[in-house]
Order: structure tokens, then C-alpha cells, then sequence
């Protein structure tokens, strides 16, 4: 993998959140600031022909799959040159030209979904793998167990990613879910499965490499689980429960930093080089925003139009 370009990647995505909050019309949102390891490392396992489908946590891995921010930041606006011409926002946004299937809001609804995806796959012979990104709050939904059900007695090309931030709003897994980790879920179909730390990108895009190669050999689906922290409330409508303790407890295990470390110490990059980066992805998002302010909203009279 790119090293110096996974660090930028994560770096953008945390700036582009935090440039997007600073905003009164920001609208409702879920954020991946402390997942970013999550989404840079699956997205750099797949090839530019796979398909990615996440939760409605999605301008994370949108960015990460390479969909331009200022299309993403236009749609979260609402306006007209938005990935879903403004119509789709944070929910529903989706690229499949651009290999993102989609975001779903519907907890668990893009599990489902992702099968139907990988069956298509399979049948078409296009050696194409399609990845879900879901959250732990997800495994508690009939439709994973059946998603697992069919992909391994199909052998879909079928990665499942379980992005684990120990909260589903403010109920960590150990309260609503008996399996634990959250990866054997997948024993009993016999699927491929694991549980790896979430804050370290390279080992996310390892882990998720090993198992995307293994479903385009044929070998059928997978089930990783990857640990990670969620820095902020679990959405911008709700109140975070965690006391301030736990809060910087929690951010300061920051993806970024303990990877822009991690290459700073190998000789890859120095200070100047990282706080260069910061600066470039500062940039990057200010001119999305500025796209974004210039677009049009919709217009009210195609209210039906695509429907």
C-alpha cells in the first residue's frame, strides 16, 4: 500500500468532517472521526471493480473509496452536483460507477442487499468482490444471519467488515449481544472469520487483502471484525454518554497520529512533511466547500423525478 497517500486519505476524511460540522447547515450527520484506519484500510484492499456498501456512517468510506469531495460535500448540502444529484445525502449516497454501491440508513438493510450484489457478481464471471461495511449495532439484525446462510451455501465473493466503535448509540455489545468476539458469528457457517485491531490501518488493509484475495479465488466469503473507536456522539443530533475521561481516553488512541508517527519514526516522512498534509487536505476541502456553495439546490418542480 501507498503509505504517505493511506495517511492523507485518513487525514481528509477527518478534516472534511470536522470543515463540515463547522457549518450551521451541516444537517444531520454520523462522523467517522477515531474509524478513519477503518475505511482507508478496507478500501485499499479492493480493486477499482469491486463494489463497496456501508452503513449511513458513510463519508468516511466514500472518501476513502475515492468518490471527489466536492461531489460528496455537495450532496451532504443537497445541491444538484452532489453523487446523487443532492437527492441521496448522507443515507443514501452511493457512486457504483465509481465502485461505491451505496450507503444504507437502515441498520443491517445492506447486508441483505450485498448478497444479492455478490450473487450478481458471481453470476456475470467478473472475478469481482463486493465488501459491506457495517456497524457492531448490525449484528444484532436476522439479516446478517442470513446473509452469512446464503453466501456460504452459494459461496458468494462476499467479505462482510464489521466496523466494531463499542457503541450501537451508547449500548456497548456486551449488553445486547452473547457472542463474543463479534467475528464468531460466522463459525457455524463455516466462513472464514476474525478480529483485528481497527486503529492500525495496515493491518486493516492486510487482513481485509487476505480475505477479498480469498473470495476472487473462489474460496467463498469472509467475516472481519475490526476494533475501533468512535470519537464523537454517535450522531450530531444525539448526546455523547461517555464522561470526559472516557472521551480522552478513547481519542487518544487517534489513528492518524499513531500512523503519522509510525512513519515519521521509519524516515518515510518528518513533521514538516505531515503538518504539509494537513495543509493539503485543508486545502482540498475548502475548494470541495466552495464547489458545493456554488451548486444549485434542486429544483422543487423535479420533486418526483427518479422516483
Amino acid at each position: 500500500m501507498d503509505r504517505i497517500a493511506a495517511l492523507r486519505s485518513m487525514m481528509l476524511i477527518r478534516t472534511f468532517e470536522a470543515r463540515l460540522m463547522d457549518r450551521p447547515d451541516h444537517g444531520f450527520q454520523l462522523l467517522s472521526a477515531g474509524e478513519e484506519a477503518v475505511a482507508v484500510g478496507v478500501c485499499n484492499a479492493l480493486s477499482p471493480d469491486d463494489q463497496l456498501l456501508c452503513s449511513g456512517r458513510s463519508i468516511g468510506p466514500a472518501l476513502a473509496r475515492g468518490l471527489e469531495c466536492a461531489m460528496v460535500m455537495a450532496e451532504l448540502l443537497g445541491k444538484t452536483t452532489g453523487t446523487n444529484q443532492g437527492r441521496g445525502g448522507r443515507g443514501h449516497l452511493a457512486r457504483p460507477d465509481s465502485g461505491f454501491f451505496g450507503a444504507h440508513a437502515v441498520v443491517g438493510g445492506n447486508l441483505t442487499i450485498a448478497a444479492g450484489a455478490a450473487l450478481a457478481a458471481q453470476q456475470a464471471g467478473e472475478n469481482q468482490v463486493i465488501l459491506c461495511l457495517f456497524g457492531d449495532g448490525a449484528c444484532g439484525s436476522g439479516a446478517l444471519h442470513e446473509t452469512m446462510n446464503i453466501a456460504a451455501l452459494w459461496n458468494l465473493p462476499l467479505v462482510l467488515v464489521c466496523n466494531n466503535n463499542g457503541l450501537s448509540v451508547s449500548t456497548p455489545p456486551a449488553q445486547a449481544l452473547a457472542p463474543s468476539p463479534l467475528s464468531s458469528l460466522a463459525g457455524p457457517f463455516g466462513i472464514a472469520h476474525a478480529t483485528i485491531d481497527g486503529m492500525d490501518v495496515e493491518h486493516v488493509a492486510q487482513a481485509t487483502g487476505n480475505f477479498v484475495d480469498q473470495a476472487r479465488r473462489g474460496e467463498g466469503p469472509a467475516f472481519l471484525e475490526c476494533l475501533s473507536e468512535r470519537f464523537s456522539s454517535h450522531s450530531s443530533a444525539t448526546r455523547d454518554t461517555r464522561s470526559n475521561g472516557e472521551l480522552e481516553a478513547v481519542r487518544a488512541r487517534c489513528p492518524i497520529e499513531s500512523y503519522a508517527s509510525t512513519l515519521q519514526k521509519t524516515g518515510l516522512i518528518d513533521a514538516a512533511g505531515t503538518a504539509e498534509l494537513w495543509a493539503d487536505a485543508a486545502a482540498e476541502i475548502e475548494r470541495a466547500l466552495a464547489q458545493a456553495d456554488a451548486a444549485p439546490f434542486p429544483d422543487p418542480a423535479a420533486v418526483l423525478a427518479d422516483v
